[in-house]
């Protein structure tokens, strides 16, 4: 599969820089759609969350990814972490990423980077571990 060794989350990235750079004076917090509830309150998804979401999905598939081990999973870790250092200067750095959305894109691309590592540690603890099993018979 060839999406092994590209990480995922640089696709919401790349969609918050592209509005951020091209779409001047452009509002995350502005709505994407509003529903009135059976509770009569009123619910408005902002575009910001609608990226949070998109983000969380590919969050998602990052961790399935994560569960193989293969040589193309470590390099996908190191884009993966390439990816989330390039974010965090980017914040620190550029005013157009000093929002609440990109933040959160941020966190997420930080528990990428955590969550992969940690689940490929504890898949080569249990090829370890099957291997020694196995070699005692």
């Amino acid at each position: 599969m060839f999406m092994l060794g590209f990480p995922l989350l640089l696709v919401p990235f790349a969609i918050y820089n592209i509005v951020a750079f091209l779409l001047r004076g452009f509002v995350w917090t502005d709505p994407v759609f509003q529903v009135r509830m059976i509770s009569q309150a009123e619910f408005a998804l902002s575009w910001g969350d609608a990226l949070v979401v998109v983000g969380l999905v590919f969050l998602f598939l990052e961790i399935a990814k994560a569960t193989r081990m293969s040589r193309r999973s470590v390099v996908d870790h190191v884009l993966s972490l390439l990816l989330f250092i390039a974010m965090l200067i980017e914040f620190l750095v550029v005013p157009e990423t000093a929002t609440a959305t990109f933040f959160l894109l941020l966190v997420i691309a930080f528990v990428d980077v955590i969550a992969g590592f940690t689940v490929s540690l504890r898949t080569a603890q249990r090829d370890v571990s099957l291997e020694t099993v196995r070699s005692a018979d």
